[in-house]
């Protein structure tokens, strides 16, 4: 079977599933080929994995000081140039179509009649699980910005729903935790504030990662353009992480057991909702302003960390599209046996002196 993936990418969430089922189809009966929208193609990077991929302009969200700016989104797309990039993309050569959140692959395959699988963190708002600030548009938003007729949700919780455990793109390893050693990443803050704000707290050492940053270090901060490998190693031997309430980092901080600490985007729903889910399951804490006397607190109260084991999703998504059954039962079915693999437990930590 022939399939077009479309992976949007104004956020490294989507890219970093998008690389997981990249690697999963390698070897399967599927024949994918990838399209990116939502960021300008120079800006794509670490993408070998996904061979002769193309990029469309797509449609995305403005941000302001943290905050989504509704004004902005709204006038700042060019909504000619997006149904252009519908009206002309060819599907006639593809059986379906995968979506993960990416607009133009899902309307093309919505007014084709093809058969368009919505797949990632956004369709779990179907189901009941933990919302904050719900309002009519961000309800619009979730259903219509890159519909499915075939819908996948993935959260931190089945929630007695047909939802996936997180897709991650690598398996962890051995867990290492350099004492003191925070990685941050938070792209819709003012860097410049943020850099401010963590220079008070010399005690610890900041990673700090951001769109357009250079490679320097002043005093106990550290930042770092985005990188793929950088990123990864910093990551995976750091003691915690303060981030953005995305869906993906905080899934592989999770399976890495670092302690986390989300602030949500301003005037988004989804990561309003992420922070809630963090908060009531145990897995996180959440603040909703960032200042030096709460994440010093934060840092300097060990509590026990969550470490979630996750299966192979990705390649369960593989074999699950191969077969071809995108029926209720069959997704409920994927949805148990993932889930009956999952493993959660608590590592206590040692006190700071």
């Amino acid at each position: 079977m022939k399939v077009l993936y479309g992976v949007q990418g104004t956020g490294n969430g989507h890219l970093s599933r998008a690389r997981a089922m990249a690697a999963a189809f390698e070897g399967s009966d599927l024949d994918v080929d990838f399209l990116f929208s939502g960021r300008p193609a120079d800006r794509f990077f670490d993408m070998t994995c996904f061979g002769g991929y193309r990029v469309r302009q797509g449609m995305t969200f403005a941000n302001t000081e943290g905050r989504v700016d509704y004004l902005r989104t709204v006038l700042g797309n060019n909504y000619w140039h997006f149904f252009r990039d519908v009206f002309s993309l060819d599907l006639s050569s593809y059986d379906y179509v995968i979506t993960d959140f990416e607009p133009v692959t899902a309307w093309a395959g919505r007014l084709r009649r093809k058969t368009v699988i919505s797949m990632g963190h956004q369709p779990a708002f179907d189901h009941p699980v933990p919302v904050a600030n719900r309002d009519l548009r961000t309800s619009l938003v979730l259903k219509l910005f890159a519909p499915g007729s075939v819908r996948v949700g993935m959260h931190w919780d089945k929630y007695d729903a047909p939802i996936l455990p997180p897709l991650l793109y690598e398996a962890p390893g051995p867990v290492i935790k350099e004492d003191r050693k925070v990685l941050v990443y938070l792209p819709f803050e003012s860097q410049e504030k943020v850099h401010e704000l963590l220079s008070q707290l010399t005690d610890f050492e900041f990673y700090i990662y951001a769109p357009g940053s250079v490679h320097r270090t002043m005093g106990n901060l550290h930042m770092r353009p985005t990188s793929l490998t950088g990123f990864r190693t910093d990551l995976h031997d750091c003691e915690a992480v303060i981030c953005n309430a995305g869906f993906e980092l905080p899934s592989e901080c999770l399976s890495l057991g670092k302690r986390l600490l989300v602030k949500p985007q301003g005037r988004q729903m989804e990561q309003a909702s992420n922070a809630l889910a963090l908060r009531q399951l145990g897995y996180g804490a959440a603040v909703e302003e960032l200042d030096a006397a709460t994440i010093r607190d934060w840092l300097e109260h060990k509590s026990p960390v969550p470490r979630m084991k996750f299966p192979d999703v990705a390649k369960a998504i593989a074999r699950w599209l191969e077969a071809g059954d995108f029926g209720e039962l069959a997704l409920h079915a994927l949805s148990d046996n993932l889930w009956r693999q999952v493993d959660v437990f608590f590592e206590p930590q040692a006190q700071t002196d």
